[in-house]
């Protein structure tokens, strides 16, 4: 990825700033990571069209990327796309939507438009709720969060939106977090020159809604930080080595008090402990020990612990998942248009 100064790719990119997103809300990020993408490609701008549908993040192009965007109705993103690709083939299509937009009520048009294939880079941002109006629960919705709509725990399992765009067709899928960067941009230039659908989803942070999910005390201006070093805490990399020297307490109580007993009891170890925020347990204490399976079976016994939870546990993965070759659709479209206008006299 080359590093450009930011002044170039705002002049270059971007019609005005301050954006209007809430403070560090991720779509900023994004958005960063895409105009970087198209600039390490030298993609001109007269050839991108930007399509979004309704909520945060359909502002990411409209208004602030420099360049032709349609702003379309709630979840109908992919259907105006599909149409626009149709008409103009030497398009770079790029759909902007949310959990919510894409997944829920576009739902539909998400899983058919990677059927066909359609060559439409779509960048799906999940921050697990409808941030805009209100924090309602999503399709994404973490299995026992808290939203406005489910303030005891939602009851229903999230999509597994990167399993369910590879199994219905697409021929490059990601997923990446807000944290992620560099993979993030280095992913949106793969999905631009991949001939078919090509899907990223992009974890993303909305302190002002996420707050309540994650259970995140403290002032607002901690949100931010405190819920990217949760998404790095929370996943694991996709083919990466990965490091096994470190367990999770999860603790009865909040870890601030149980944070003395577990050391108490884990003294002989000598290991590093840390309290950590985690997407799946909560607040919880971080064990980085050589000595694993010994420290897992001292905590057993401890009351105060709820259960030893293995690296692994409760995370989610990241990476490229696909990454093939089929038939494109508007391709395989205009050879049978061309099919037909030349047998149009014909049998």
């Amino acid at each position: 990825m080359t590093v450009k100064n930011l002044r170039y790719y705002r002049e270059k990119f971007v019609r005005h700033l301050p954006t209007r997103f809430c403070p560090g809300c991720g779509n900023g990020v994004i958005l960063n990571a895409f105009v970087r993408a198209l600039d390490d490609l030298s993609i001109p701008q007269e050839r991108v069209l930007c399509v979004s549908g309704i909520g945060c993040s359909a502002w990411i192009p409209n208004p602030y990327f420099s360049g032709d965007s349609l702003h379309t109705t709630h979840g109908r993103a992919l259907a105006f796309a599909t149409g626009a690709k149709v008409y103009n083939r030497n398009l770079k299509t790029v759909v902007f939507t949310g959990d919510g937009d894409g997944a829920g009520i576009g739902g539909n048009h998400l899983i058919h438009a990677a059927r066909r294939n359609v060559e439409i880079t779509t960048i799906l941002v999940n921050n697990m709720n409808y941030g805009m109006t209100g924090g309602q629960t999503a399709p994404t919705t973490l299995y026992g969060g808290l939203t406005t709509t489910t303030p005891y725990g939602n009851p229903e399992n999230p999509f597994n939106l990167t399993s369910l765009v590879a199994s219905a067709g697409a021929t490059y899928v990601a997923r990446w977090s807000t944290y992620h960067v560099i993979e993030l941009t280095k992913s949106i230039k793969e999905a631009l020159q991949n001939e078919g659908f090509s899907f990223i989803e992009v974890l993303s942070q909305c302190p002002t809604q996420q707050r309540r999910m994650f259970g995140l005390s403290g002032t607002s201006s901690e949100a931010p930080q405190r819920i990217l070093e949760m998404f790095l805490e929370s996943t694991y990399i996709r083919g990466q080595p990965l490091k096994n020297n470190y367990l999770y307490a999860i603790p009865k109580k909040t870890p601030e008090a149980v944070f003395k007993s577990v050391e108490t009891k884990l003294s002989g170890f000598h290991p590093k402990l840390k309290i950590v925020d985690h997407m799946a347990f909560g607040r919880i204490i971080k064990i980085n020990t050589e000595r694993v399976e010994e420290v897992k079976r001292s905590l057993k016994d401890l009351d105060d612990v709820e259960k030893v939870a293995d690296p692994l546990e409760g995370k989610i993965e990241l990476g490229v998942f696909v990454k093939c070759e089929r038939p494109e659709f508007v391709k395989t479209l205009h050879n049978i248009i061309e099919r037909v206008g030349e047998n149009r006299y014909g049998v």
